[in-house]
């Protein structure tokens, strides 16, 4: 076995390096492939969005006869490290069979990269964006996963464990029935807050509407970063990536921004869950699986809540009601019976208290390690 660093014009290495996930998970019921073209624009500098500011090498272990088994991508983000002050490497897309020796010889390589990016210690599974499902799966493998969060088989964390990666933090998903009974008094609290403190819900007609508001929404996120440690605030190229995201999958109705005097100061961010429609095309967009997505996006039953912030000035003074409030609404609205409310820090505990309390059951657990270099 030998370990490729991947050039990326190389489009030979670089489908091998796409492809290599459905060989692994070819007998798996609930692992969703990416979409095509994106899984694509990743390795391509001119579309990705990252590589503007900031570097990373793909490498893929192949075996004598050159059969890819593993693969992994460490990245510098240098805005992540400028902003605060760090000299962190991530790594994500890890993917590898059951051989820790597989995944020894990939981090070794990965991690003399890093040492020569003058990177001092190594954090993830994290993504180039913030859409990138953050952490490694170790609870909740008999679900399928939420569009756009990380899968993997129960065998990766023993494979990341072995070489000497540690727990930094977790990260839980939840799931919401309708056949809860929704507290009655959370919406009259929103209701009162909203009237107390002069806050109304933005709703959008359609994707237009929503398309002129993203650097208005990129400001007020990236106002709401600033108030969470260990984040980087977003650039205009990876809103504007990130927007494409969100817009195509969107409903508009289930994207609501809370406004103070025409400022947005809150965002709900819900989308229908495409990911069943993703299983039966394998990702494929051309020539007739977008039909496939676009069926899905109208009869699923299943809505993901991908998130949601107030800014910090309004935090503690009943946000988080409004919040629960709209989410509980863009669920009934939107005719769907259930909902995946993705990737809540465990730091947050008193959010978790709460949603708890509103019947949410914390299902899955994705976990991001870390290890000094």
């Amino acid at each position: 076995m030998k370990i490729i660093k991947l050039n990326l014009s190389d489009q030979y290495r670089i489908q091998h390096f796409i492809d290599l996930p459905f060989r692994i998970y070819r007998d798996n019921q609930q692992w969703v492939p990416p979409l095509a073209t994106d899984a694509k624009n990743v390795l391509d500098p001119q579309k990705n969005a990252f590589f503007k500011h900031s570097t990373a090498a793909f490498f893929l272990a192949v075996t004598d006869d050159g059969s890819p088994v593993g693969r992994l991508v460490i990245l510098n983000n240098r805005n992540f490290n400028s902003y605060n002050h760090t000299q962190m490497a991530y790594f994500c897309l890890f993917e590898s069979f059951n051989d820790r020796q597989i995944a020894k010889d990939l981090f070794e390589e990965g991690f003399e990269w890093a040492r020569k990016q003058k990177l001092t210690t190594i954090s993830g599974p994290k993504g180039f964006s913030a859409l990138d499902g953050m952490g490694m799966l170790i609870k909740g493998f008999d679900h399928r996963p939420a569009f756009g969060v990380s899968f993997n088989p129960d065998y990766y964390p023993n494979l990341i464990e072995s070489v000497g990666f540690e727990k930094e933090s977790d990260i839980v998903s939840g799931y919401l029935s309708t056949e809860f009974s929704f507290p009655e008094k959370i919406h009259k609290i929103s209701e009162l807050v909203q009237q107390r403190r002069g806050l109304k819900i933005v709703t959008f007609r359609n994707k237009r509407d929503l398309r002129r508001m993203v650097p208005t929404i990129t400001a007020m996120y990236n106002e709401i970063l600033e108030s969470t440690p260990g984040s980087v605030p977003l650039t205009e190229e990876e809103a504007e990536g990130i927007a494409n995201m969100i817009i195509w999958v969107a409903n508009p109705r289930l994207i609501k921004i809370i406004e103070k005097d025409n400022k947005p100061v809150g965002f709900l961010f819900a989308y229908p869950d495409i990911s069943a429609a993703l299983q039966r095309t394998k990702g494929r967009i051309f020539p007739f699986g977008w039909l496939q997505l676009i069926l899905e996006m109208r009869r699923t039953k299943w809505v993901n809540i991908n998130g949601a912030g107030i800014i910090e000035q309004y935090q503690g003074m009943g946000g988080t009601a409004i919040l629960f409030s709209e989410m509980y609404k863009s669920v009934l609205e939107g005719g769907f019976k259930h909902a995946d409310i993705v990737q809540i820090g465990v730091e947050n505990d008193k959010m978790q208290r709460e949603l708890r309390e509103l019947g949410i059951d914390f299902y899955k657990i994705h976990r991001v390690y870390k290890r000094a270099l």
